[in-house]
């Protein structure tokens, strides 16, 4: 949420964080009870069988009803990060993270006091902890004497600001649908191979995404200086920040991705799911491990223009890498070639890879520096 700084007018910034949580929820909620009232619908659409749908439609309804959640644990940490509270984001993520992952093989295998649910306490674990994060969030900012601060009297609709929050995020709700909608054609390709293959990839990109939690982190704080540097009419400083954040995320990922390749199966392990299935998460974690080196520099690079205000750059890229390039890859290697789920993961580390590259191409040529942020 890109220009929440209080810095200069904390009243306002303290409505617009407030109108847009209201507009963010009342739209995550109704698209939440409609995807929750269609899950099984949208399982057979992508492609399940009826045994896929029977054993998936719980997981579906609750991750599907829950996405408001989700959507606010997200909105209130780029409010956070756009007021310079990076620290308290990071430490949501954590806990929500922390959470989800202790209880998911308490609620999939019912360990101790806890139910057996099977596939469906994976998605009750993830709103749990989400939830959580959320609650965490409204306490800060209700309690916190950090930069973001909500009172009594923001507490109310402000229909003309809330439509200019809804047009100032348009770009970037619809930057962030095209990324993660293209996670829907993959699963879609996927579930064609058998739900092995789609519970190994599953468990894999979780693992995945609770490793680039911290990368996310240096990715926002270098997108936060690249403000803070054009802001100050210093685009070379803008630059520096965004070098370095790369090199230091390209050591931290690059050391996650060696021993994701070298302990992956014991990772996997951890996750009790059976030999099949564990086998493709294993494979899976080794392919798009392998291309932690690239995504490094492409999380960075790619938030960092969203940083300068041009939100447009990242989300065409997101376009073609995703959707024109990674989708057709991952059905010719998958289908054409026959190398099956595995050409599904190769081609998420190729796709990955070549937002890399597009990044830095575009970066270098240095026409984000004349954004106004």
């Amino acid at each position: 949420m890109p220009g929440v700084s209080g810095e200069r007018d904390p009243d306002g910034a303290a409505v617009t964080v407030v109108q847009a949580i209201l507009l963010g929820g009342g739209i995550a909620a109704l698209l939440g009870v409609l995807g929750a009232l269609n899950a099984p619908r949208l399982l057979a659409l992508m492609g399940a069988n009826a045994e896929v749908v029977a054993a998936g439609r719980g997981y579906a309804m609750v991750m599907l009803g829950g996405n408001g959640v989700i959507l606010l644990l997200f909105m209130l940490n780029a409010a956070f990060r756009g007021a310079g509270d990076a620290a308290i984001a990071m430490r949501v993520l954590w806990v929500a993270n922390g959470i989800n992952l202790l209880l998911d093989p308490c609620l999939i295998f019912g360990l101790g006091p806890f139910p057996e649910l099977g596939v469906t306490g994976a998605a009750v674990a993830t709103t749990i902890g989400r939830g959580i994060g959320v609650l965490l969030q409204l306490v800060v900012l209700l309690r916190s004497s950090g930069h973001l601060q909500v009172r009594m009297r923001h507490l109310r609709v402000q229909f003309r600001l809330m439509g200019r929050v809804l047009r100032l995020s348009g770009t970037g709700m619809l930057q962030v649908f095209i990324g993660t909608a293209s996670w829907i054609g993959l699963v879609r390709i996927l579930s064609g191979f058998g739900s092995e293959a789609l519970a190994g990839y599953t468990v894999a990109i979780r693992v995945v995404l609770f490793a680039l939690l911290p990368a996310w982190g240096l990715s926002n704080a270098a997108a936060t200086m690249v403000g803070q540097g054009l802001g100050a009419r210093d685009p070379e400083r803008a630059e520096r920040a965004v070098w370095l954040a790369a090199r230091m995320n390209l050591v931290f990922l690059g050391s996650i991705g060696i021993l994701f390749m070298l302990l992956a199966p014991q990772i996997v392990g951890l996750f009790g799911v059976d030999p099949v299935s564990g086998g493709y998460a294993v494979r899976c974690l080794r392919i798009v491990s392998a291309g932690f080196f690239f995504y490094a520099y492409g999380m960075v690079l790619t938030q960092s223009f969203n940083g300068a205000g041009d939100t447009w750059t990242p989300t065409l890229m997101n376009l073609f890498c995703f959707w024109l390039w990674e989708i057709p890859l991952a059905w010719m290697l998958a289908r054409w070639a026959g190398f099956g789920p595995e050409g599904v993961f190769v081609a998420i580390t190729v796709a990955f890879s070549t937002v890399a590259v597009v990044s830095a191409f575009l970066f270098r040529q240095g026409k984000w520096k004349l954004s106004v942020v």
